[in-house]
């Protein structure tokens, strides 16, 4: 901790570079308040494996809520939030209301049983019904989908510090993950609840307190809004709205578009379920009722955090950088910490880049000691060492930390847009976990075999159709073809089709595999 702030304060003073001190010292004071919060108060509870994986199952109501909410209102969410509506319309924005129905969804079928279970983390169904070396197997798309969310934080993280500091992208992303890998060996469960609460105090007053003064810049709520809805339009139909016309197939501003806008609003609402950053927080719950509640308000809670980022998407739209004497943003990524810096007042952006900062780094702990959380219970404990001790565990989920932090930063550093990691992690456990789930927790004949052929079904039609981000190229002609972009919703069909292989391979090996019931096979 004392290190990173000294190489923070030390870069910034002789990098000869023009500094924002105000927020610089902001961000300071409020990363030092999380690290307190996390690090030295909470630890104290961390001393066991139960209370560094579930908090002991012992969190209230009101911290759960937050603590869930908090999960996805990161940098991720509150950036990228921001700049797809400032780059592409408020209609692509998905994510916030997306997620937040996953939310929902997820509290109503899946929390209650999955506490009810008494399981550890999200792969243990999987590993009742399918076995351990099929869970190891399905290990890997659930640690993609954790890297890629924490490489889109430290992204939005790396930016705002860039803003902060004036250093360039890749400094800011090292040094960002340097200190958040530092932070999130120290604490647990317990650590990372107590830092999103403080994050979603943070954040929401941070964010609400400079929409006044950034309104102020562009003549008001009402002149920004019918800006940005004149602009949009001139784009195309309701691109200003949150949903597109329901004949949008129909539309020329839409055409294959609108197919492609389902297939990723089903993305982010069933690919929000099946996370163990998800189900950490649900299965920490005191009960299974305030498992479903505690999803249910995070949901409320994710979509009013939502709303100042959008709306700082459209005051960045209508802003003159020119008449600023400035140039515009290099990227779109870059438009929320812009516009809380260049204009709003230097104390209310000092508070406001300050909050953002220590927010979205206190989001990096939750997905990376998730990730290593599945690591050390259901890849090591019984595909390794069966009869690890809770402290041999326990050093395997610091060792993974690391490891995963190291990657997620790699990541980070070649990908540009906050929201393309945003969507892309969520995509992989759509086609390829929520159907392992789904089918594990609620079809009583499903068998390893189903999951087998399920997986290799999902995995082949989804990166059949390659995927620009990773420069994997199209392989399976699937139509609606444009700008090298596939529109057709093949994620979908992905997902679908991964889901009835699973029903019906299970019944075809029936005899040759018998169902397994689905049962806690160790409780911690």
């Amino acid at each position: 901790m004392v290190v990173g702030i000294l190489a923070i304060v030390g870069y910034a003073a002789y990098s000869g570079q023009d500094i924002f001190w105000g927020g610089l010292i902001s961000m300071l004071i409020f990363y030092i308040a999380i690290y307190y919060v996390g690090a030295i108060t909470a630890s104290k509870k961390t001393d066991d494996l139960k209370g560094m994986m579930l908090a002991g199952r012992g969190i209230p109501l009101w911290i759960a809520m937050f603590t869930m909410a908090a999960t996805w209102v990161g940098g991720g969410y509150i950036n990228g939030t921001a700049e797809q509506t400032y780059a592409n319309g408020l209609v692509w924005a998905q994510a916030p209301w997306g997620y937040a129905i996953s939310l929902f969804i997820g509290g109503i079928f899946y929390a209650r049983k999955m506490r009810r279970y008494e399981f550890t983390t999200m792969l243990d169904p999987l590993e009742a019904r399918f076995g351990k070396k099929m869970t190891g197997i399905l290990y890997i798309p659930a640690l993609a989908g954790e890297i890629f969310w924490s490489a889109a934080i430290l992204t939005a993280l790396g930016t705002t510090f860039g803003t902060i500091l004036g250093l360039d992208s890749t400094t800011s992303i090292i040094l960002s993950a340097i200190i958040a890998i530092g932070y999130t060996v120290v604490g647990g469960l317990w650590s990372v609840a107590y830092t999103d609460v403080l994050q979603m105090a943070i954040i929401l007053i941070g964010l609400f307190l400079v929409l006044p003064f950034a309104f102020s810049q562009v003549g008001g709520f009402s002149a920004a809004l019918s800006g940005y809805q004149g602009g949009m339009a001139e784009i195309g139909t309701n691109y200003a709205s949150l949903f597109p016309p329901l004949d949008g197939w129909k539309d020329p501003s839409w055409g294959n578009y609108y197919w492609n806008w389902w297939d990723y609003a089903l993305l982010l609402i069933f690919g929000g379920i099946p996370w163990q950053v998800y189900f950490q927080r649900v299965l920490s719950a005191k009960t299974p009722n305030t498992a479903m509640w505690l999803s249910i308000f995070a949901g409320a809670i994710a979509i009013i955090a939502a709303i100042p980022a959008a709306l700082i998407g459209i005051i960045g739209f209508n802003v003159d950088w020119a008449a600023l004497g400035m140039e515009a943003p290099e990227s779109a990524a870059m438009i929320l910490p812009y516009v809380l810096r260049f204009l709003t007042p230097e104390v209310i952006a000092a508070i406001g880049l300050g909050a953002l900062a220590a927010a979205v780094m206190s989001s990096v702990d939750s997905s990376v000691l998730s990730a290593s959380s599945m690591a050390s219970w259901n890849v090591y404990r019984p595909l390794i060492k069966p009869k690890a001790t809770p402290e041999q565990l326990k050093k395997v989920i610091k060792t993974s930390i690391i490891l995963v932090g190291v990657a997620a930063t790699l990541i980070a550093l070649s990908v540009n847009s906050v929201y393309a990691l945003w969507y892309l992690c969520s995509d992989f456990v759509y086609v390829l976990l929520f159907p392992q789930l789904t089918m594990a927790l609620f079809f009583k004949g499903a068998n390893k075999y189903g999951s087998m052929a399920g997986l290799a079904v999902g995995f082949i039609l989804r990166f059949g159709g390659g995927e620009p981000v990773l420069n994997i190229p199209q392989i399976i002609p699937y139509p609606m073809v444009e700008d090298g972009v596939v529109l057709f919703p093949f994620r979908t069909l992905a997902m679908v089709c991964s889901l009835l292989t699973i029903y019906i391979v299970s019944k075809m090996t029936a005899k040759i595999s018998p169902p397994l019931p689905l049962k806690n096979l160790k409780k911690i």
